[in-house]
This record gives C-alpha cells, sequence and structure tokens, in this order.
C-alpha cells in the first residue's frame, strides 16, 4: 500500500469513528431529553392532581370556618399559581406558595374538632398526603434526569457541539424558598 492509500484509510476510519461518536452521543441526548420530558409531565399530573383537590378541601373547611376569608384566599391564590406554572421556576416559586397555603388552611383545621372528625375531611387529606408523596418522588425523578441530561450535555466533547444541535441544559425543579417546604404541612389530627 502507498502512503497516500494509508493515509486516507486512516482518515475514513477516524471519519467512522467520529461519525459513530456523533451518532451515539446525539441519540443519548435524545433519550435522555425525552426522559426529562416524561418526568416533567409526571410532575404537571401530580400538581393538577392537588390543585383539584384544593377546592374540596376549600369547601370542606369553610363549612366549619367560614370566617377564615384571607385563608381560603391564599390558598386559591396558591392554586391558580401552580395551575398556571409555566416551567420549573414558575412552579418552584407556586410550589412555595402552596405548601405555606397548605399550612395555614391545616392550621385553620386545628381550631375546629368538628371538622378534623369529618369523614370528607379525612379522606381529603389521606387523598392530599398521597398526592404530596407522589409529588415528591416525581421531583426527584425529574431532578434526576436533568441531573443526567446536563452532565451529558458539559462533558467534553460533548460540550463542543451539543449546543449547535439544539440541546440546551434543563432548570432542576428547586424550590424558591426551601424553608417553605421544609416541613411538610402537617395533616395528623
Amino acid at each position: 500500500m502507498e502512503p497516500t492509500q494509508i493515509f486516507l484509510l486512516v482518515v475514513a476510519g477516524l471519519a467512522i469513528v467520529a461519525g459513530l461518536y456523533l451518532w451515539s452521543t446525539y441519540n443519548g441526548l435524545i433519550t435522555l431529553k425525552v426522559r426529562v420530558e416524561e418526568a416533567w409531565s409526571d410532575i404537571t399530573v401530580q400538581l393538577k392532581r392537588r390543585a383539584d383537590l384544593i377546592p374540596n378541601l376549600i369547601e370542606a373547611v369553610k363549612g366549619y370556618a367560614k370566617h377564615e376569608k384571607a385563608v381560603f384566599e391564599n390558598v386559591t391564590k396558591a392554586r391558580a399559581a401552580t395551575v398556571n406554572a409555566q416551567g420549573p421556576a414558575e412552579a418552584a416559586a407556586a410550589e412555595g406558595m402552596m405548601q405555606a397555603a397548605l399550612k395555614s388552611i391545616f392550621a385553620v383545621a386545628e381550631a375546629y374538632p368538628d371538622l378534623k372528625a369529618s369523614e370528607n375531611f379525612l379522606q381529603l387529606q389521606a387523598e392530599l398526603v398521597d398526592t404530596e408523596n407522589k409529588i415528591q418522588a416525581s421531583r426527584r425523578f425529574y431532578n434526576g434526569g436533568v441531573r443526567e441530561f446536563n452532565t451529558m450535555i458539559l462533558v467534553f466533547p460533548n460540550n463542543v457541539w451539543a449546543k449547535q444541535l439544539g440541546f440546551s441544559m434543563r432548570d432542576f425543579f428547586e424550590v424558591e424558598n426551601p424553608d417553605a417546604i421544609a416541613e411538610p404541612p402537617k395533616v395528623q389530627f
């Protein structure tokens, strides 16, 4: 073989290896992107489920504590913020509001023994606890997917060309005010 042929074979081999690497990495990024989008969808489903429980919870408490108008308004505002949130950053802000609002509604419920014994209220409370657990699990899954996706974008040599292929970092679902969720709402009576 002549040196020119060897050079061409080496260049062709490197081009094939680079092409296989690019193909494999691109498909890996697409897989992670879809996983993150699926995980975000799971979070939105659980946030919607919780938002759907809120009006029933308000009605249950309202029947016993009609004069607690400010609490009901705050819960309604928090619910609206959750339902209208677009993306992880807005959802995180809404999550802090929702946690504070739920704490206040359960604090009101503490003052009404008949409410605490209400079958409807107890059922709503159990559903809310279940939903909160699902939100937490969905959040962990989403943030894990975002971590993998962002890491794959940042590592060399992916960081050289990932942006040109349309991949950008995703936001974690982190609450703006961690103190707002430091303790879950007390729902045990």
